[in-house]
């Protein structure tokens, strides 16, 4: 838009030409931020930097040893962000604004210069912070008043001029550090060493195991090649065996057959023969027993015949010999029941004796029934 202008963030607007109010105000109004209209003719806009800017000083110094030391040191600075170090730095640097490194650099040049020989060379080397701190508070007036503000302070590098003193101060520190370091190369070595021994007792120990495994594996292959060398013989013996065996067993199937029609044709037309014999012979047996039990049996009857027509006579000749004997029966009929009685046994008994071809002799008393007691007998 035409008369619009909007400073960069890293800018400030500078407006001049009209009059500002108030006793301290200032000869130009300062923009920041936002956009303002500038009537052209009447009014003038120019830009001031607020960039972060670098200044280099590289300074030779006298220690408090009086020995020379050349200081470099980087500066980074820049406007400060109030209106005030705006209008102070615009009033000296809005002419050329490449003018603030070179006058900060000489600022930073008479500060170093002073707090350096203030201090040693060895509190300058270990204190290098310090020394950039203390140059920093002694410059911030200075700064100040014209607009700036210092961001930060460096020192670069810190030089004898080949003197030495530097590298003699670092001389012990150097050879404790060349000590530590070969103390430390040579427990590496011996790590080394060692993890090199281990290595190779672990490289040992796998080249036994790796050569126990291939001999067992080459074991394992020469048994398994054995096995299959001697499996077509085993199977062969195997298969023979077998045969001999189904032989075997075919020719105790033969002679169970052979056995069979033997008993078949042999031992069981013998049994059956020797059956039919025996069959015969007990039958024949049986028939003569019957036969001589019956012939025996027909004697019995002749003789019993003969004794029953006979006994008619002896029980006369018995009853004879009881004639005339003095015979005292007791116990009324029932005495004279019992001598019956055993006449009548006596008759049995004879008939037995006679029966079993026994028969008493002439002359043998006969037993005659007892009388009161006494047994009787006749001749």
């Amino acid at each position: 838009m035409f008369g619009y202008r909007v400073p960069a963030p890293n800018e400030a607007l500078l407006i001049s030409g009209r009059k500002q109010r108030g006793a301290d105000a200032l000869p130009f109004k300062i923009v920041t931020g936002h956009g303002v209209f500038v009537v052209p003719v009447f009014s003038k806009a120019t830009r001031l930097t607020l960039a972060m800017q670098e200044a280099e000083v590289v300074e030779d110094c006298y220690t408090k040893q009086g020995i020379t030391l050349t200081v470099q040191a980087v500066i980074a600075f820049k406007v400060a962000d109030d209106h005030e170090s705006i209008a102070a730095a615009a009033r000296r640097f809005q002419g050329d604004q490449s003018q603030m490194p070179t006058l900060v650099g000489r600022i930073f040049s008479g500060h170093l210069r002073s707090i350096i020989g203030s201090m040693t060379v060895e509190s300058i080397i270990r204190e290098q912070q310090t020394l950039a701190d203390a140059i920093v508070d002694a410059s911030k007036t200075e700064m100040a008043r014209i607009g700036l503000a210092v961001d930060s302070l460096q020192i670069s590098s810190i030089d004898d001029k080949g003197v030495g003193y530097i590298r003699a101060l670092a001389a012990p520190h150097q050879a404790k550090v060349d000590q530590d370091a070969k103390v430390a190369q040579a427990a590496a070595d011996q790590a080394s060493a060692m993890a090199q021994q281990e290595s190779v007792r672990h490289q040992a120990e796998y080249a036994r195991q790796t050569a126990i495994a291939r001999a067992q594996y080459q074991a394992e292959i020469d048994q398994a090649q054995q096995t299959a060398a001697q499996a077509g013989p085993l199977a062969a013996a195997r298969a023979q065996q077998e045969v001999l065996v189904e032989r075997a067993l075919v020719a105790e199937r033969n002679a169970e057959l052979r056995q069979a029609e033997l008993i078949a044709e042999v031992v069981r037309p013998a049994q059956a023969e020797a059956e039919r014999i025996r069959t015969l012979a007990q039958a024949q047996a049986d028939a003569t027993k019957l036969s001589a039990e019956a012939a025996a049996a027909q004697n019995r009857i002749a003789l019993d015949q003969r004794v029953i027509e006979q006994l008619p006579d002896m029980l006369r000749a018995a009853a004879a010999g009881l004639q005339g004997a003095n015979v005292t029966v007791l116990n009324g009929a029932d005495g004279l029941n019992g001598v019956v009685a055993s006449l009548a046994g006596q008759g049995m008994a004879l008939l037995d004796a006679v029966r079993s071809g026994i028969a008493p002799t002439a002359g043998t008393p006969v037993e005659r029934p007892a009388v009161n007691g006494t047994p009787v007998s006749t001749n």
